[in-house]
């Protein structure tokens, strides 16, 4: 049998996403150790929020008993750059999946992949901060414009989840398409919600009893608001749109229409916004039955025009008949019109949200990076 190679891989935070990704971590530990040549997948650090549990000699952690031991952790938390540091020094290649939403340690990918280790993660925020922010993730990442040795990033689950938008996107962009439109429903909480709200069939209930109804399902951030203002929509569209060649400087800096009545935006708690939001339905209201007169539905959608650079979130109208109105539940759906395909657009649809498909995407983007690294 063919000699193999080890692979150690640092994840970093485990709550839904990353819990499902260490449980596809073990599968695919598994599989690959089975193939010849063989290679290993050793975990050899896992952080969350104050705790971080590290393999001083880099041996594997067993990431069946990873959590478990976390929480017995009771040594100092290490600050973020000795962490690095301590990958750096790894006796192999290293891969850092990063499962959490934080800014802060977004904005040290470029050092982590200068020193040649490679990243993949959901957090949006770090593709859709700031364009210089973007610009130095790639110029600094070896499948941007960065050394030979410096590591690879990818973030296919910043938008869809599990969904194949961006590689779409990409591939699109690579093989010398021209990409003229994007658009679609890219937030499963305000798929849910608008499903529910204006279903094709006619009827459903006030917009908020269906804000509340999403949030007893799960549907929404424990603060509705967070999903209302449209700005993690606005994080996907500059992500999409920055790929698709424009210069999009952050997602403030386009129209986004925020669904929060303004006299509601200062309220102390999610539950007391939830409390008062019922005194603002007649202004839905009235959205869903302009909509309905003109035999339309109402949804929350984001677009790009790439040829007058245009970028927007918000609602819109659509005829019961448009893909975009006959979503189900929480799916997600994303249009890309490009001069290939024409009048017809390459259409990607399904689950765009949840721990389970996310983590599918992020372990799509270590297969990537693994076969980089070969």
């Amino acid at each position: 049998m063919a000699t193999g190679k080890t692979i150690y891989i640092a994840v970093v935070g485990v709550g839904g996403v990353g819990q499902a990704f260490l449980g596809q971590l073990a599968q695919l530990q598994q599989r690959l150790a089975k193939k010849s040549p063989s290679t290993n997948l050793n975990l050899i650090l896992v952080r969350r929020s104050m705790k971080q549990l590290s393999s001083p000699d880099y041996k594997p952690i067993n990431i069946g008993t990873a959590l478990a031991e976390l929480d017995k952790v009771t040594t100092p938390f290490p600050q973020l750059i000795e962490s690095v540091n301590y990958l750096a020094k790894a006796p192999g290649k290293v891969v850092l999946v990063d499962n959490t939403s934080d800014l802060d340690f977004a904005t040290v990918y470029p050092l982590v992949l200068s020193k040649g280790i490679s990243i993949v993660t959901p957090n949006k925020k770090a593709f859709s901060h700031t364009f210089s922010l973007w610009t130095r993730i790639f110029e600094a990442a070896a499948n941007g414009s960065g050394p030979e040795g410096n590591g690879f990033v990818f973030h296919e689950s910043s938008v869809g989840a599990g969904l194949p938008v961006l590689s779409t996107l990409n591939e699109l962009v690579e093989t010398g398409d021209e990409v003229t439109k994007i658009e679609g429903v890219f937030s499963g909480t305000m798929s849910f919600l608008f499903n529910s709200f204006q279903p094709v069939a006619g009827g459903g209930g006030t917009f908020a009893a269906e804000v509340k109804k999403a949030k007893d399902l799960g549907y929404t951030e424990p603060d509705p608001r967070d999903d209302l203002n449209g700005l993690d929509v606005a994080r996907k569209l500059t992500i999409l749109a920055r790929i698709a060649g424009l210069h999009v400087e952050s997602p403030t800096s386009f129209p986004v229409q925020s669904l929060i009545p303004a006299e509601l935006e200062d309220c102390k708690s999610g539950d007391e916004f939830l409390a008062r939001l019922p005194e603002f339905d007649s202004r839905m209201d009235e959205v869903k039955a302009k909509a309905a007169k003109e035999g339309k539905v109402v949804r929350f959608v984001g677009s790009i025009d790439v040829g007058s650079k245009e970028v927007k979130v918000g609602l819109e109208s659509f005829d019961k008949s448009h893909p975009i109105a006959a979503l189900k539940g929480s799916d997600n759906i994303i249009s890309f019109y490009t001069r290939r395909y024409g009048s017809n657009p390459l259409i990607i649809q399904g689950a765009g949200a949840g721990g389970e498909v996310t983590a599918m995407g992020v372990t799509g983007d270590l297969i990537k990076v693994i076969k980089l690294l070969r």
